[in-house]
């Protein structure tokens, strides 16, 4: 697993977006990059330049996930029948991490990350922590039981911030969720615009 050395927050910064969409985001209040060139007046980027910033988000906003990794989903979405972005959005919504983010078991995909790795996360009744797992249609997402009452998953539960998607199911009271199916792009809750087709044009160069 990568580890993130640098403050999660300084990629809402570096890419001058509020990537999870959190209050707390050094970007509501400092929109230019971090570092002492950071308020330099920006060029207008190149094609290239706005390929690279689109999978910048998308990589970022799963928990900055390794650049290895990310493109082994670009090659898997290629090999896929359908719209390529369309199946990218779909592979990385399939992750066990971003399911328990998008449940609200977590604050953040970094947090639901590290939950899953610790054990405190069961699929189908048994314990997973591979947060890149590719959870499948109907599988049952829990917090184990003797982790419910773990103040992060909580706080995280009760957080208005967010809106569990229509393609999970979930009841906070037992701590239990459900991967119902398969979500297009416009059916996930993106902060920010992603630009998918972007990513595809960038790998496919």
């Amino acid at each position: 697993m990568t580890k993130r050395v640098e403050s999660k927050y300084k990629i809402n910064r570096r890419l001058g977006v509020n990537l999870w969409g959190r209050p707390k985001s050094p970007i509501n209040k400092r929109e230019y990059g971090p570092g002492q060139h950071g308020q330099r007046r920006k060029n207008k980027p190149s094609d290239f330049g706005v390929q690279l910033m689109a999978k910048q988000k998308l990589k970022g906003y799963y928990g900055n996930i390794s650049e290895k990794q990310f493109r082994k989903y670009y090659e898997e979405a290629v090999r896929r029948k359908g719209d390529t972005s369309e199946n990218l959005i779909e592979l990385l919504e399939r992750r066990l991490d971003a399911a328990v983010y998008r449940l609200k078991f977590a604050i953040t995909p970094f947090a639901a990350r590290q939950l899953v790795n610790h054990g405190h996360i069961l699929v189908n009744g048994r314990k997973v922590n591979i947060p890149s797992y590719l959870l499948r249609d109907g599988d049952a997402i829990e917090v184990k039981d003797k982790s419910k009452q773990l103040a992060v998953v909580l706080d995280a539960a009760q957080s208005g911030e967010r809106d569990v998607p229509e393609y999970l199911e979930v009841d906070h009271r037992a701590m239990k969720g459900r991967f119902t199916r398969a979500p297009k792009l416009s059916d996930v809750p993106y902060p920010v615009q992603m630009e998918p087709n972007l990513v595809v044009e960038f790998y496919s160069r």
